[in-house]
């Protein structure tokens, strides 16, 4: 079967036109299947079996979350009341989502992330990365995984999360890298880890994250949300195809970043949600190093699905133009996942795309919390 999305006002395609976005206007785009089969002058468009009318409106490719925790039970809605009244953001509170996880069925658990993989469908994500790390048992990290995977291809080993109550830090790391990696290495990509002020250090971190790359793993890090660290050098030292959250970054670190191939992963949901300082994306940016924005969804410091709410929030408070914070959302993404078939519209590329009821790319921060998402394609199929 093949579609054609006609009338479209204004084609965001990360590739062949103007500006950043590549921009094109008045234009059709043709799938075939799961792929995008032409695109150009919706007047010169080739006939199709079906046609989705844009009625003058933007469409984009699909949002890329390259950033998520989706597996996990529970909520931490008290957390947040505390620190809106005034309590620090500590990360401590993931250890309240272990136990809970812990204590929830297989189906509860699929059941929620199915949820939460749907709410971002709805929001125009088509790819998204989900993380374990809320099990931090060799049985509870692997059985995270294997239910993620059955949602997403993008899947990320993180029993390096925090060291569990109870555990001695060394023994842990040794655990992680060991037993636990290998029970989980079948369902994940990727491994990444918490290289963070009360998380682990830069000795653990590496530990973990070579550990990982001797099992075919591809490496992502958490680093530098609480503080200056060595998690955002360690990531390019080890070719880590993302560094994420980078809220406290040294002049060394951004160098670090501008000189390679690490992409800077930008999470302002959960700096909405802690009070605590947003990354400063200008100077990212005017380095030359290459952002994306992702949700960072989980239960406790970024409890949110929605890629349009972080683009509107890198706008207003992580001084990105609207054109940045889309491109950090889709082409951003893809690049941080090392996908090239994701994240642009062009032929060959995968038929993700969105649909907005709305003439420009510009209104999804100029109009934030309005869903203005009108159809969503996934894999050719509008969801």
């Amino acid at each position: 079967m093949s579609l054609v999305i006609d009338n479209v006002g204004e084609l965001v395609t990360n590739d062949e036109g103007d500006g950043l976005l590549g921009l094109r206007r008045d234009m059709a785009v043709v799938v075939e299947g799961d792929r995008i089969a032409w695109i150009g002058p919706r007047g010169e468009a080739p006939a199709a079996d079906e046609r989705i009318d844009a009625d003058g409106g933007a469409v984009l490719p699909g949002f890329v979350d390259s950033h998520a925790h989706l597996i996990f039970a529970g909520d931490r809605a008290e957390e947040f009341g505390a620190r809106m009244a005034g309590s620090p953001y500590t990360g401590g509170g993931i250890r309240t989502t272990v136990a809970a996880t812990r204590a929830a069925s297989d189906d509860e658990l699929l059941r929620n992330a199915a949820r939460l993989v749907a709410e971002a469908r709805r929001q125009g994500t088509t790819t998204i990365e989900i993380k374990s790390g809320y099990g931090l048992s060799v049985a509870d990290e692997a059985r995270s995984l294997r239910l993620a995977r059955t949602l997403t291809a993008e899947t990320t080993f993180l029993g390096a999360h925090v060291v569990p109550a109870g555990h001695d830090a060394d023994d842990y790391v040794a655990l992680v890298r060991g037993e636990m990696m290998d029970a989980c290495a079948p369902y994940s990509k990727w491994v990444d880890v918490f290289c963070d002020r009360g998380a682990f250090d830069g000795d653990q971190a590496r530990a973990i994250l070579t550990a990982g790359a001797e099992r075919g793993l591809s490496l992502r890090v958490h680093a530098n949300q609480l503080a200056e660290g060595p998690g955002v050098r360690l990531a390019v030292e080890l070719g880590a195809a993302s560094a994420d959250h980078c809220t406290h970054l040294s002049d060394a670190d951004v160098a670090a970043l501008a000189g390679s191939d690490t992409v800077a992963t930008l999470l302002p949901g959960a700096e909405f949600s802690t009070r605590s300082p947003y990354p400063d994306a200008r100077r990212l940016i005017d380095a030359g190093v290459r952002v994306a924005l992702a949700t960072d969804c989980n239960p406790g410091s970024s409890y949110t699905s929605s890629m349009p709410f972080c683009i509107a929030l890198a706008v207003r408070d992580m001084r990105m133009t609207p054109a940045e914070a889309v491109h950090a959302a889709t082409a951003g993404g893809a690049l941080a996942l090392r996908r090239d078939d994701v994240g642009r519209l062009r032929p060959g590329a995968k038929a993700d795309l969105t649909v907005l009821d709305a003439p420009s790319h510009l209104h999804l921060a100029y109009r934030p919390g309005v869903p203005l998402i009108k159809t969503v394609l996934h894999d050719g199929v509008p969801q």
